[in-house]
């Protein structure tokens, strides 16, 4: 409905404001504004009320409701941006409602501070197989350690992400909170441990966060209004609401005869606002491959222009629809198929559920639609298929470009995954999308993940050395256009690796231009599938070991990005080695010396 003068309290000038206002919101935002102004209305009705305090009455002791400490410290691990982003958000909420807040990553906080805490708010990722991420590394030791203090006067929550695809979900969360416990500490709100789809339960968790927080000595907790989780920007849009970019190229980096396919995408970003910096990442929401949806609609033997509900908003759309642009169908969880079974004939799934190693070992390469073939037909109906899957969560890709160098666009660098498993072709969901129905003058919805985790450092005369083989060479081309246009004078070094050096080699004209300016110093590159005995980039930094560890001593920041199982694992071993190696070191204290470095922001890691 229009707003209009006549039907409204409003001016001719709020009307228009108004309804060119309302129909961009998401469900979420306008959730929260309506908590904000009913909010808003309690708190101006509540001081209009307000009487002056008569005298006490002597021998009657005063009432005081007062919160137990308004100071609240919020602390984040974070790999990718994700707990980031939360706990500026959960800061911001808390912040308003007259909260004295300090929001630090844990890396940044001084463990001995612990015992002068009141309040703590933890909000963590998992990393890899149950680690904790990189800024969160020294905390997590910390606190398992023995000189961790006994922290009785402690109020505390924790906020866990992970993804449940993985055997040890949330595994980083789960440990701060038992831990916190062993040491005396009491939970102000339970733990709550979100999936890939985290902004309800995080939101949830805020609103029992806040009720702890308001609890007073000798009174009931003050009604919540929920608050939505948004990312801190001047742009409108973000992971709640991406911008629609147009694709303005859509280019293949391989070579002619290439195992590969790398695509080079190039987005506008005109009229939305957002911007970055090099070592951001872009959030894409992909949309599930046609034939898989078909193929599996047509094994479920559902309508698929069945409406179904999508969300607790109570948005409806067409079965086929939610499959292709809601919903996850190509990975398995525990959970997944534990709610499956109710819905599947064959009941051999429970035997499969009785034993815990043979259902990790049949989720690995298989999906939704190998689940309905071995155990089906299914039983259920179009809604009880989508209540049981998890939201098709965005893929992030580190962003391979400077906003300074190319105003109003980010390039994405996206290797296309294609893979046999269990007797069928198998296709990356994001990845296959960009590399065969994106066109450019099509549109992706987009959004920026800022991660200040991953950042050139803040003196430009600071030597680099930049790890990335494959499409981990993606934001060191960010940072070279970076700091081709600002001038920088610091040295560089590249380390980059592939297959073969004539079809592999991603953006081999721009390295060179780059050596030939003097923008970059050195370049050392290992192509794996052209000599004998494979090469990799950890190889060229042995040969470069002195060299390389004097950089270090140097002062200069060592950056990784790529694949975190082999790769990113690899060159830390090779890392430690070389410090041990050429700095006369014990093994013991090179780790040292490789943590400190990790403290002091110059061993950084953006790894998937």
């Amino acid at each position: 409905m229009q707003l209009q003068v006549m039907n409204s309290p409003f001016s001719q000038e709020q009307a228009e404001l108004l309804n060119r206002l309302l129909p961009t919101l998401t469900e979420s935002q306008k959730v929260w504004l309506t908590g904000y102004l009913a909010a808003s209305q309690v708190a101006t009705a509540a001081g209009a009320t307000e009487q002056p305090q008569s005298p006490v009455t002597a021998g009657a002791a005063p009432v005081v409701e007062q919160p137990i400490s308004k100071e609240v410290t919020i602390l984040f691990g974070s790999q990718t941006g994700n707990a980031q982003g939360l706990a500026k958000s959960t800061g911001k909420t808390l912040s308003d409602r007259g909260f004295d807040v300090t929001v630090s990553s844990m890396n940044d906080f001084k463990p001995n501070n612990l015992k002068k805490l009141h309040n703590l708010l933890i909000i963590v990722s998992t990393h890899g197989e149950g680690e904790p991420p990189d800024n969160a590394i020294s905390f997590h030791e910390f606190l398992h350690g023995r000189r961790a203090p006994k922290v009785p006067d402690l109020r505390y929550s924790v906020l866990s992400l992970g993804d449940s695809s993985y055997e040890f979900f949330c595994q980083t969360g789960k440990e701060f909170d038992q831990k916190l416990e062993e040491l005396g500490a009491t939970r102000l709100h339970d733990r709550v441990d979100c999936d890939l789809d985290f902004d309800e339960p995080a939101a949830e968790w805020i609103e029992g966060v806040l009720a702890g927080l308001n609890q007073t000595q000798g009174s009931a907790s003050t009604p919540v209004v929920q608050t939505a989780i948004s990312e801190s920007t001047e742009s409108v849009y973000s992971r709640t609401n991406p911008f629609k970019a147009e694709v303005l190229e859509n280019l293949n980096l391989n070579g002619r005869g290439s195992n590969k396919e790398t695509r080079h995408l190039e987005l506008s970003l005109e009229g939305s606002g957002l911007t970055f910096k090099p070592g951001d990442s872009v959030g894409v929401y992909p949309e599930n491959e046609p034939e898989l949806v078909d193929k599996l609609l047509k094994e479920l033997k559902l309508d698929s222009n069945e409406n179904v509900q999508i969300n607790k908003q109570g948005d409806v759309r067409s079965l086929k629809e939610a499959l292709s642009l809601n919903f996850e169908i190509t990975v398995l969880t525990k959970a997944i198929i534990e709610q499956a079974a109710v819905f599947l004939s064959n009941k051999d799934v429970q035997d499969l559920l009785q034993n815990s190693d043979k259902v990790k070992e049949y989720i690995n390469g298989r999906d939704l639609l190998d689940l309905v073939q071995d155990f089906g037909p299914w039983t259920g109906s179009a809604q009880d298929l989508v209540s049981i899957l998890r939201k098709l969560p965005s893929r992030l890709y580190s962003i391979s470009s400077s906003l300074t160098a190319n105003p109003d666009e980010v390039h994405l660098t996206i290797g296309a995954v294609r893979y046999e498993s269990h007797g069928r072709e198998r296709n990356g969901v994001c990845s296959i999308l960009t590399a065969e129905r994106i066109q450019p003058g099509d549109t992706l919805p987009i959004y920026i993940q800022n991660n200040e985790s991953f950042k050139l450092p803040e003196n430009p005369e600071t030597p680099i050395i930049m790890v990335g083989p494959g499409t981990g060479i993606a934001p060191f081309r960010s940072f070279m256009q970076e700091r081709e246009e600002t001038g920088a004078e610091g040295k560089s070094w590249v380390f980059f690796g592939d297959q073969h050096f004539v079809t592999d080699f991603l953006y081999q004209t721009e390295w060179q231009n780059w050596l030939k300016d003097g923008v970059l110093t050195k370049m050392d590159v290992a192509f794996s599938r052209d000599t004998e005995e494979k090469v990799y980039v950890q190889h060229r930094m042995l040969e470069h070991s002195r060299e390389l560890f004097d950089w270090i001593q140097e002062g200069a920041t060592f950056y990784v990005c790529g694949d975190e199982k082999k790769m990113a694992h690899d060159v830390h071993e090779t890392l430690l080695t070389i410090i041990e190696k050429e700095g006369n070191m014990s093994r013991e204290q090179a780790e040292s010396y490789l943590s400190d470095m990790q403290q002091q922001k110059r061993y950084q890691r953006d790894v998937y």
